[in-house]
């Protein structure tokens, strides 16, 4: 590939020999000599992006010369200097839930471009673009030897549309590579394969240059492969289009959190246990918008796979990324994933050489700094909703106790609170765990029972330490005569076929296989809510009597309503303890004190005896992680299998759209387009669709998971003739804007305060009466008024799920006010032409009393400028009015053109068009 680069104004270009080789790059002490400022202190997450200003600098176009002095600037003022900048970064990364829309998109602009008059073949990535199908997957079978085969089946059952057209795309579109379904998860198969930490190309002088891998990816999960010293982070759909189509992203330059790490774990715990600790010191320190380096002399103890368990989980610390320089792990990393010897020597060579190598005496100034002796590290789980939801394993069972008690609102203090801790609280002469039957079984569900137990998701599945773990657990508890219980629905969705080759090298896939945890697929599964149904009879029990079942998983998001329709408390935690949870079957038991089972012959088995040592894994590890293993399975990554091969697809510049299709239809963001942009204007009396609570996540916002027929979405397919079975999920049918917009706003779990004790999408209409949210905004469409959204803190938060953004301006919400943003989605709302905005002076929802019958009108918007403070003028009910002060968070000048154009894809396709 040829990539382009700037002026270079202040000649920072020079030469590196790496063995008999040389090759261009842009040195970051050469800005130094050249008088630009003292980088010398900068920490290396920064000094790639300062790389990026060098490489780019253009006269001031896109990068000045004092862009650059301001990395100077910011380490001399402590760690802060928020100047917009212009990021390109190198690559992007998608998965097939949010990377179908995003091809959507690609095609339906060269449908705009044409119907603009210019041509489609201007509609392509400029950037290389690598698109891993990995989120289709359900587990519809589990616990038995046929359950990969049967669930792969189906999936290419129920997704062969959407697999046609990304055939189409990788044929039509240049730069574009689609990694077939049944490899592997998306980050995985970048950090054993994609990623290269330093890339070398030709520039448009033919020269070679070398410069650091850098990317975004339309999960926010992309964060994982910082674990190689990898620069990546999530955006929506949105972003990463305007991106791989070579618009910069406009960003500020952030500040950079230190994590300093010392000493190393102890026996018995696990990187899943450090990174959940890591997780709620992060959430509670702040660290929104920032990027998070880790260093410190306990990185010298920390294998990459365990970073890469830290780094994957940025987006639940709120952070942009997790950040681990170039030192000599990385290296030995990539020689065992079987990375080219003359790319590790680069590597080495140019870290060494541009100030990112991690050596001893490495101390960088950070804006603020942290510290966690990893020898203090417990064995642990995160849950029952939040990631950040730190929890103990020594007191696990009694804390569910006063889970229960939430959830129906029982309050459960003093003695109670104690007689809750021994599990017999009788509160109002009621138990306060319930029992029920379960038709035509022996057995009897309670609150806490775990009903789904999952090694599964990225997080984990990359790291063959916990992986082993969970073996050798199943290992030993198969030894001991122990299964999972009968209601436990196991599986095991692991992130690459590397997994599956060395434990079955180490001969630990028969016992996982023997105690449940079968191969269920290679992708995303349960983490992202495609555990598939349970059994009838258990659903049917579960809901009949309110019960509060549970799930464990070793995934990054246990949000309400997220891994299944049946489970009201999710817990995240390591895989040797998924198994272990598997074969307890339930949340109420104390897992680090209790007996989790009894052997055959009655005899109480703890958690003890049958958790391994860090020495026996440490050794089959040795041993069955090898280079060969890597270089075997991705020899031909992108071949697929024969179901793959035999997908047939057209050859035409622009997709003929099936006008029948429920996956893929062409949406209409530029229908009737003209070249003209369209000035901001103020909002005029709008409507409330919804007033939202705090942490309302992308989760709540965008469609996800499965639906029933009952819903507009399922009332949409059930009239074209689609049977309930084939419903597939949100997910999958991303690629026909018909279906999502009426699944924005219709999360199970979400509360909408216009209403008193409904949960799910519901609001009020024009007429005042209940009904979903989808219908509501078509009526207030019909007649022409515009709404807004009010939300509480963190609004948006979790993963970058560009619908949440789509769905909202296709409902026709023209602001949404909260308190706070998470920073994917405030970049996507603007992206799609909806305006965010702040309260101010200690304004709430709360605080005005908002009910949703009010009408708003938010001023100034004319010529507004980046996060200018503006009047929102509020009409209650009763005919008074307040006027409040928003700020605006249209943040930087690239936005106010964005908005002005519609969207960024307007923006993008516009100029296109013109050039």
């Amino acid at each position: 590939m040829t990539i382009q680069v700037g002026n270079d104004s202040s000649k920072t270009r020079r030469t590196l020999t790496v063995g008999n080789s040389s090759i261009a790059y842009y040195s970051i002490p050469a800005a130094q000599e050249a008088g630009l400022g003292d980088f010398s202190n900068l920490p290396a997450a920064l000094k790639v992006v300062l790389e990026n200003m060098l490489r780019f600098e253009d006269g001031g176009r896109t990068v000045s010369v004092d862009d650059i002095r301001a990395f100077a600037e910011w380490g001399a003022k402590g760690g802060r200097n928020p100047r917009e900048i212009a990021y390109r970064p190198a690559r992007v990364l998608m998965q097939d839930f949010t990377g179908v829309p995003a091809v959507v998109d690609l095609a339906a602009m060269r449908d705009g471009i044409v119907a603009l008059g210019g041509d489609p073949d201007k509609i392509n990535p400029l950037n290389p673009v690598d698109l891993v199908i990995d989120h289709s997957v359900m587990i519809d079978e589990f616990g038995n030897p046929r359950a990969f085969q049967m669930n792969v089946d189906r999936e290419y059952e129920r997704n062969m549309e959407r697999y046609v057209f990304l055939k189409w795309g990788q044929k039509a579109f240049n730069n574009f590579r689609v990694v077939p379904p049944g490899t592997g998860i998306c980050h995985q198969v970048n950090l054993e394969y994609l990623a290269q930490t330093v890339w070398s190309d030709e520039d448009q002088n033919g020269e070679t240059v070398a410069y650091p891998d850098t990317l975004v990816g339309t999960d926010s999960h992309t964060t994982m492969v910082n674990g190689a010293a990898v620069l990546g982070w999530g955006v929506g759909g949105i972003e990463a289009e305007a991106a791989m189509l070579g618009q910069p992203i406009s960003m500020l330059i952030p500040e950079v959190v230190g994590f300093k790490l010392t000493g190393e774990m102890v026996e018995g715990t696990t990187g899943t246990d450090l990174v959940l600790k890591v997780v709620e010191m992060l959430r509670a320190h702040g660290v929104v918008s920032k990027f998070v380096e880790f260093y410190g002399p306990g990185l010298d103890k920390l294998p990459l796979a365990q970073r890469a368990t830290i780094a994957n989980m940025a987006p639940e610390y709120g952070a942009t990324c997790g950040f681990f320089p170039i030192d000599d792990e990385t290296l030995r990393y990539m020689r065992t994933t079987g990375r080219d010897e003359d790319r590790i020597a680069l590597v080495e060579a140019y870290a060494k050489e541009n100030g990112f190598w991690r050596g001893p005496d490495y101390d960088p100034v950070y804006s603020s700094t942290l510290e966690l002796d990893m020898a203090t590290i417990v064995p642990a789980i995160s849950g029952p909703k939040r990631p950040q939801d730190f929890l103990p394993l020594e007191g696990a069972g009694s804390a569910f106790k006063k889970v229960v008690a939430g959830f129906r609102g029982i309050d459960v203090s003093g003695a109670a609170q104690d007689m809750a801790a021994e599990g017999d609280t009788v509160v109002a002469e009621k138990p306060l765990i319930r029992t029920a039957k379960v038709d035509g079984e022996e057995y009897e569900l309670k609150d806490g029972s775990v009903v789904i137990a999952s090694i599964t998701s990225c997080t984990n599945t990359s790291n063959p330490y916990v992986l082993i773990g969970a073996g050798l657990v199943a290992r030993k508890a198969r030894e001991m005569g122990l299964n999972r219980k009968p209601w436990v629905k196991t599986s095991l969705a692991p992130g690459s076929q590397v997994v599956t080759e060395y434990l079955e090298a180490a001969g630990l896939q028969e016992d996982l296989d023997a105690v449940g945890f079968n191969l269920v697929g290679y992708g995303c599964t349960t983490c992202i809510g495609n555990s598939g149904p349970l059994q009838p009879q258990i659903s049917k029990s579960i809901n009949d009597n309110d019960l509060i079942a549970t799930a464990v998983l070793s995934g990054n998001r246990n949000f309400e309503g997220r891994i299944s329709p049946d489970v009201r408390a999710n817990y995240l935690a390591s895989p040797p303890l998924v198994v272990a949870y598997a074969l307890a079957g339930d949340m109420n038991i104390d897992l680090a004190r209790d007996p989790i089972a009894e052997t055959p012959d009655g005899t109480p088995v703890y958690l003890k005896d049958i958790w391994p040592s860090d020495a026996e894994i440490a050794e089959l590890v040795d041993k069955v992680v090898t280079r060969e293993a890597f270089q075997s399975k991705y020899s031909d990554v992108f071949k697929g299998d024969e179901k793959w091969q035999a997908v047939e697809t057209t050859d035409a510049k622009t997709y003929d759209w099936p006008p029948s299709s429920t996956y893929i239809q062409n949406p209409p963001y530029f229908q009737g387009m003209t070249m003209d942009t369209v000035p901001i204007a103020d909002v005029e009396g709008a409507k409330i669709l919804a007033v939202l609570g705090d942490m309302i996540t992308t989760d709540h916002i965008s469609p996800a998971g499965s639906f029933k027929e009952s819903t507009p979405a399922g009332k949409y397919l059930t009239e074209r003739q689609v049977a309930p079975r084939e419903f597939n999920s949100y997910g999958s049918r991303r690629g026909n804007h018909e279906v999502m917009m009426r699944g924005t706003f219709a999360n199970i779990r979400i509360k909408n305060e216009m209403l008193e004790g409904v949960e799910g999408g519901y609001t009020k209409g024009p007429d005042g009466e209940q009904t979903s949210i989808f219908d509501a905004a078509m009526a207030y469409q019909a007649q022409g008024t515009p709404l807004v959204i009010f939300g509480g803190e963190q609004y948006g938060a979790g993963s970058s799920r560009d619908w949440a953004a789509k769905g909202t301006a296709l409902l026709g919400v023209k602001a949404v006010i909260a308190e706070s943003f998470e920073r994917i989605h405030r970049s996507n709302l603007v992206g799609m032409g909806v305006i965010p905005f702040e309260f101010t002076n200690g304004d709430t929802r709360k605080s005005l009393g908002l009910t949703g019958e009010e009408t708003v009108s938010i001023k100034g918007l004319v010529g507004v400028k980046p996060q200018q403070e503006v009047p929102c003028e509020i009409t209650f009910a009763d005919g008074t009015t307040k006027t409040i002060t928003l700020k605006c968070r249209i943040d930087t000048g690239v936005e106010i053109e964005y908005i002005e154009n519609g969207g960024v894809l307007h923006y993008v396709l516009r100029n296109l068009a013109r050039s």
